[in-house]
């Protein structure tokens, strides 16, 4: 009888600490959402992988909120924010940044170019994280990320600037009003293989920086400018940090 109730209880400890596990493994990171812009924007959110969807997938911000999503371990995937959205006959659309789904929620689509993208790779385990602002598919609005805890260089990576005011007339995204709303990339705007940096021309070797992918560099050299753009773009961070993104930083 003694080894029976052993057994349940030996069961019973295992069955708790698996949980715990679970638990631990299901939480590994948080992302703090904060807008100072002058508008009200509405994030986006979309896991890579062809892995789960995050708990929401789009949300309204309005000027000064914030919010907090939970990031499991490990996890791939993209952050953006929406403008000049609004409803009609039950859909809801985006001025940039569209997410297609035609709600709130992407449910898995992502942003429709030009926008402004935050990437993070949370690593398994507290390993190294990596992030980035990127551009390469053009630019909606300024956009940072940080890190809050962590060890390791865990820089701030930013585009503060609004590339909108210094667009080329050939990439400018405008809006019904005729005022820039987006600066697309080239790849974008012209479709060359040069730009997109697709085949034959998919290697760093034979994709360098056009251009106008330097526009894009010159204005934030922190953020990816080009597929290639690795050197001074791409961010580390160890020891399971949380983030924070903030849309227009100061």
């Amino acid at each position: 009888m003694n080894a029976i109730k052993d057994i349940h209880k030996n069961a019973q400890v295992l069955f708790a600490l698996t949980l715990a596990f679970l638990f631990a493994g299901a939480h590994a990171a948080t992302v703090t959402f904060t807008n100072k812009c002058t508008y009200t924007v509405w994030p986006g959110t979309l896991t890579g992988d062809q892995k789960p969807q995050l708990s929401t997938t789009g949300f309204e911000l309005t000027t000064g909120a914030n919010r907090a999503v939970d990031l499991p371990s490990p996890w791939s995937g993209r952050f953006w924010a929406r403008t000049g959205c609004s409803s009609s006959s039950g859909k809801f659309t985006c001025a940039t940044a569209d997410c297609g789904s035609g709600q709130v929620t992407c449910n898995g689509n992502g942003a429709a170019p030009p926008a402004t993208l935050v990437e993070i790779t949370v690593a398994p385990n507290g390993g190294q994280d990596y992030y980035d602002v990127s551009l390469v598919d053009g630019f909606n609005l300024p956009m940072s990320v940080a890190t809050k805890g962590g060890t390791g260089e865990c820089k701030q990576s930013s585009c503060p600037v609004d590339v909108n005011a210094k667009c080329p007339a050939e990439l400018q995204q405008k809006g019904a009003d005729g005022k820039v709303i987006g600066c697309k990339s080239a790849c974008v705007a012209f479709g060359d293989a040069k730009y997109c940096c697709k085949p034959p021309n998919d290697k760093p070797e034979t994709c360098p920086p056009t251009n106008y992918s330097k526009i894009f560099e010159d204005l934030c050299p922190q953020a990816y400018s080009y597929a290639y753009d690795d050197k001074n773009s791409t961010f580390t961070c160890s020891g399971s940090p949380n983030y924070e993104i903030t849309f227009c930083p100061a």
